[in-house]
């Protein structure tokens, strides 16, 4: 496609138009089109769009879970918002309005895979968000424009990140939330005591992320007490509310 028809394209499936079309086309830029391009007029690739675009992305989400769900706790809206920015998030969302078709790629990017690439799709996502705010006028309006295209996208994801939730055991959740935090911490469940006769047990379990307790349960078997002991992990957490 030419300059021209990718502009046009790009215009049409976000529902937006450019008033300044430069900034469209460098956040389509990929840096490996413009390293390969130096010699000639130089055109400028999406990084710093991208940096901005985070923030930009990052508030309009936190703004829309924040009045969406007003009983939702802080710990829990901020694993939601992780989960709705993230890179694999952002290249779902790029799908859907065929952003990798729309690239200026390097040679050796293109061979390479790069517009199916989740990496390469998000970052251009984000540059794309930057891109439409500043052309909008970095406001109230320019907000709206994104989420014409952005939140049908993002309430979509939405409705999985709840069924995912809804549908997980307490300790496979307490384990995507351990492992969202990115630290290497190390979650375990430690029987602690158990009392009454043998055939009426009750087992005393501690959910313990790197041997701090978070959580403690009892059950008629060990299984149950690991279920509450990561319930009361959860809750203690935010995640989760009583």
């Amino acid at each position: 496609m030419t300059t021209e028809e990718i502009i046009g394209a790009a215009e049409k499936n976000i529902g937006y138009t450019f008033v300044r079309k430069e900034l469209l086309i460098e956040a389509l830029t990929h840096s490996s089109y413009s390293n390969e391009h130096g010699g000639q007029k130089v055109q400028r690739c999406n990084e710093r769009l991208e940096f901005l675009g985070d923030s930009v992305l990052s508030i309009i989400v936190s703004e829309f879970l924040f009045s969406e769900y007003p009983d939702e706790p802080e710990g829990r809206l901020t694993r939601m918002r992780s989960e709705l920015v993230c890179e694999k998030a952002l290249a779902e969302y790029s799908e859907k309005i065929a952003l990798g078709d729309l690239l200026f790629l390097g040679r050796g990017e293109e061979k390479g895979g790069a517009r199916t690439r989740p990496s390469t799709l998000s970052d251009a996502y984000e540059a794309l968000i930057a891109a439409v705010y500043l052309d909008a006028g970095e406001g109230r309006e320019a907000k709206e424009a994104i989420k014409k295209y952005l939140m049908p996208a993002v309430t979509e994801r939405i409705a999985e990140i709840f069924s995912g939730w809804n549908g997980a055991d307490y300790k496979t959740l307490l384990q995507q939330t351990v492992q969202s935090d990115s630290k290497g911490e190390l979650l375990e469940y430690v029987p602690v005591g158990e009392e009454g006769p043998d055939h009426a047990k009750i087992f005393t379990v501690e959910a313990r992320v790197d041997s701090n307790v978070f959580g403690t349960g009892r059950g008629k078997s060990k299984k149950e007490a690991e279920q509450m002991a990561a319930r009361e992990a959860l809750i203690r957490c935010g995640v989760l509310s009583k």
